[in-house]
């Protein structure tokens, strides 16, 4: 039997395999944390509805992982990137997560995210050739 290397953007595939290694996964940890996943997006709207910012996450099994944390340029530094995570560390503690991770670049929010709690568990040199990718965590 022979195989192939493909490469091209199919979204059936794409879930196929994202399902196998979820099933993988659930073998592996506890029963009470197998199915807990659910998405997490809080949004910053303006008086018109136009969204202004948002926080995109997702509960998996027993975390929250931040994926995107975006304000718009000219309402950053007003304390709406705070609320944002904030809700969403909330809602975190709610389903009870245990800890929440985010990973960033060092000249978007490293800072941000220490000022609010989290640490600084891993870094990776080099990234665009001059910046750095670090990784954070906070326990909940």
């Amino acid at each position: 039997m022979g195989f192939i290397i493909s490469k091209e953007n199919n979204q059936t595939y794409k879930n196929f395999v994202n399902q196998n290694l979820y099933e993988y996964n659930a073998m592996h940890f506890p029963e009470d944390l197998n199915g807990r996943y659910e998405e997490v997006n809080v949004y910053l709207k303006d008086e018109s509805g136009l969204v202004r910012g948002g926080i995109l996450c997702e509960i998996c099994w027993n975390w929250l992982e931040i994926h995107t944390l975006m304000i718009d340029e000219d309402l950053r530094h007003s304390g709406y990137g705070s609320q944002l995570l904030a809700e969403a560390e909330k809602i975190a503690a709610e389903r009870d997560c245990d800890f929440v991770k985010v990973d960033t670049l060092s000249f978007q929010a490293v800072d941000f995210y220490k000022k609010h709690g989290y640490e600084v568990y891993g870094t990776l040199d080099g990234v665009g050739r001059d910046f750095k990718h670090h990784y954070l965590k906070k326990d909940l």
